[in-house]
């Protein structure tokens, strides 16, 4: 009797000391990690999506609907729709996901961008930005503008690719853009403080004015063509 109980408690010893060291009792066993991470490394950053213009045409019939119109408005409230071939496809992205987010107040935009993922974005952005436009003269930009060419330039050409180019935009959509950063209808701290600080009343209107110079900038952007179909096609 004795001899058995002595075999049975070393068994359970020995069952017991075996689980510990695979870290079935009381915890969970450590999940195997990267070699990179193990020796102490950071894990590897995700790559940079490439845009690919091919399918950024393919799906992107609904956008031309609209920016493939020269002269097309916006219907409510009643602005020029903006040209984009020649704009930073970085910027695109950017202005893409913020129309996703609700960061920007426009319902069609946000149902539009709501359906796309990052990679379709950066495919749209690089088939309609093209060849984006390069600074080629030495403008010289109202007192107005003494905050705005830190980052759009002298002519209107940002001067990063996450900034927006502005020479060549429509006047009237580069007004109601500067609006809305001023009440809100687009976040973006950095924007609504310059605009907030702008001038528009009677004596002096910069909104306006500002508007008015990098609209008349060149080289500019363009509106990007349209397809031809049997629908479009001159007779």
């Amino acid at each position: 009797m004795g001899s058995r109980v002595r075999t049975g408690v070393l068994i359970a010893v020995v069952a017991c000391a075996a689980l510990i060291s695979t870290g079935s009792l009381g915890q969970s066993q450590p999940q195997s990690q990267p070699q990179s991470q193990a020796a102490g490394h950071p894990p590897d950053e995700p790559k940079p999506l490439v845009g690919d213009p091919v399918h950024g045409k393919a799906i992107s019939y609904t956008c031309l609907g609209c920016h493939g119109v020269p002269g097309y408005r916006n219907a409510y409230p009643n602005y020029s729709v903006p040209k984009l071939e020649g704009q930073h496809p970085e910027y695109l992205v950017i202005a893409l996901q913020a129309y996703r987010a609700g960061d920007r107040s426009h319902i069609t935009m946000h149902a539009q961008a709501s359906s796309l993922s990052d990679q379709d974005m950066t495919d749209i952005a690089a088939y309609f930005a093209g060849e984006p436009i390069k600074p080629r003269s030495s403008a010289a930009a109202p007192q107005a503008a003494a905050v705005c060419v830190a980052c759009h330039g002298q002519d209107g050409v940002g001067i990063t690719p996450q900034y927006p180019s502005l020479a060549g935009q429509h006047e009237d959509y580069l007004e109601r853009a500067l609006h809305e950063y001023r009440k809100g209808g687009r976040k973006n701290p950095i924007m609504a403080t310059f605009a907030g600080q702008l001038k528009e009343d009677v004596k002096a209107d910069d909104v306006r004015l500002l508007a008015r110079y990098y609209s008349q900038q060149r080289p500019g952007l363009k509106t990007e063509e349209r397809p031809s179909t049997v629908l479009t096609a001159h007779q």
